[in-house]
């Protein structure tokens, strides 16, 4: 049972519903938490895990000899992601937009472009408590994230795994719901949170996974976002009302299951919606 955890934007609580439901669901049975917001990952805040190793993440970019380059600019015409440059008569490599996928190589007439890795960041794996968790975070000015989220999630195990994605609907979202079952939006009730709601549903339809609605401070803004919903015959499975006591409480690390009981049940009827809705 994969369950990702997505948003339109960032900022609607995405990860505070992601956190909160698994460490209810980790009472009763093994969890796996994977944290795909590999370039801003915050859920170790709430969970706490204990890391006892790491992996880095690296993919192979050109690396060019210049003794053998003639700069023929074959491998230029082959970069689909404008990574190379001919500069005077040699190859010049762009690393950092370097997608690696190796035809440079392939179609070098004289052989000057061989590969090495470049790293793009690390996944940490731990425990907290009874839950497995898994950490993707790419290093600092790395602009390509795809490679650390897919690396995160070949750590996917059996049973109930739980996947915080990147806000949006970028390359990275797509990498982290990609083969989940269920997709629960996080959003709040305002015209941003809607505008960036639709984007979200659109996605999820694309790659034909079902999906719900989690509605965050939503006692205030406006009820278009349910009028939406209702529309789109998309289901409303919680609201989770604004109140400064959950903010003071996420701001500090807390767990409103933790904080305020009352909502373990709440996330428990959560978890059975989403089931319903995997097999409907």
């Amino acid at each position: 049972m994969r369950v990702a955890i997505a948003s339109g934007k960032g900022g609607t609580g995405k990860t505070t519903v992601a956190v909160n439901l698994a460490h209810v669901l980790a009472q009763e049975e093994p969890v796996q938490f994977i944290d795909c917001d590999v370039e801003e990952p915050n859920a170790h805040f709430f969970l706490k895990p204990s890391f006892d190793s790491k992996q880095e993440v690296s993919i192979q970019v050109p690396a060019v000899d210049r003794e053998l380059c003639t700069g023929c600019g074959e491998c230029v015409k082959a970069c689909a992601f404008n990574a190379l440059a001919v500069l005077g008569d040699k190859a010049l490599v762009f690393k950092e937009i370097c997608h690696g996928c190796g035809g440079c190589t392939r179609v070098c007439p004289t052989g000057a472009i061989s590969e090495e890795p470049n790293r793009l960041g690390v996944v940490s794996t731990g425990t907290a408590d009874n839950i497995k968790f898994v950490e993707g975070r790419i290093d600092v000015g790395t602009p390509l994230s795809v490679p650390v989220v897919k690396a995160a999630k070949r750590e996917l195990g059996d049973g109930v795994i739980i996947l915080d994605a990147p806000p949006g609907t970028s390359c990275p979202v797509v990498a982290t719901v990609a083969g989940c079952d269920y997709v629960l939006l996080v959003t709040e009730p305002t015209p941003f949170g809607l505008n960036d709601l639709k984007l979200a549903v659109e996605l999820v339809r694309e790659m034909g996974i079902p999906c719900g609605v989690v509605l965050n401070r939503a006692d205030i803004g406006t009820g278009d976002v349910e009028e939406y919903c209702r529309q789109e015959g998309i289901p409303v499975h919680m609201h989770i009302p604004f109140d400064r006591r959950f903010a003071e409480t996420i701001a500090h690390g807390g767990l409103l299951v933790e904080a305020f009981p009352s909502w373990r049940p709440k996330f428990r009827s959560l978890w059975q919606q989403v089931q319903e809705g995997v097999k409907a």
